[in-house]
């Protein structure tokens, strides 16, 4: 729990230096492609048709689970996305939401139904479909989101102290898709 209250201290302190301007501010860009950035995609979680990429970054944070009923539960995730430069650029929260740093546009999504591949060791690949946008900036006309390319970030196994919460390290690949011009 001290490491989640510590990584949310620093996720804070960077977004406020950003959004004060103590810190350079960059346009939001997507991170340069690699060979891992442009792995295949399952055909479970692609995005339809008539939509174009309009971003894709690197996240690094932690899942939070709470155990409820003896068993551990997803709260939230708390991760930072960044740009070509490995700047912050996008803090990442329960909703899920992912808001802007640079603009302050955010978008909520949720998980398709079916939309889903799992991965050993690793929280699942998910399509996300918009539910609420904010602002005109990045995410201003985001309708679908991926996250793909996870790493860790899986509930602890085992029983657990009703209340309890854990943070567990993950990474992923999240891309933000919008209708076609």
């Amino acid at each position: 729990m001290k490491r989640a209250a510590l990584f949310l201290g620093a996720v804070a302190i960077a977004a406020v230096t950003t959004a004060c301007g103590s810190a350079t501010a960059t346009t939001p860009t997507s991170t340069p492609a690699s060979d891992a950035a442009d792995a295949p995609v399952a055909a479970a979680v692609q995005v339809p048709a008539g939509n174009e990429l309009v971003g894709k970054y690197k996240a690094t944070g932690v899942q939070v689970y709470t155990c409820t009923g003896n068993a551990w539960k997803g709260l939230e995730p708390a991760a930072t996305l960044v740009d070509k430069d490995g700047k912050p650029i996008i803090l990442h929260s329960r909703g899920p939401v992912w808001v802007s740093t640079v603009d302050g546009s955010a978008v909520e999504a949720a998980p398709v139904d079916g939309a889903k591949v799992d991965r050993p060791g690793a929280v699942p690949e998910l399509l996300l479909k918009t539910k609420a946008n904010r602002g005109d900036g990045l995410f201003g006309k985001v309708n679908y989101v991926q996250r793909l390319q996870t790493e860790g970030g899986v509930a602890p196994s085992g029983g657990c102290t009703q209340g309890a919460q854990t943070s567990v390290p993950y990474s992923a690949l999240y891309t933000f898709f919008a209708p076609e011009a």
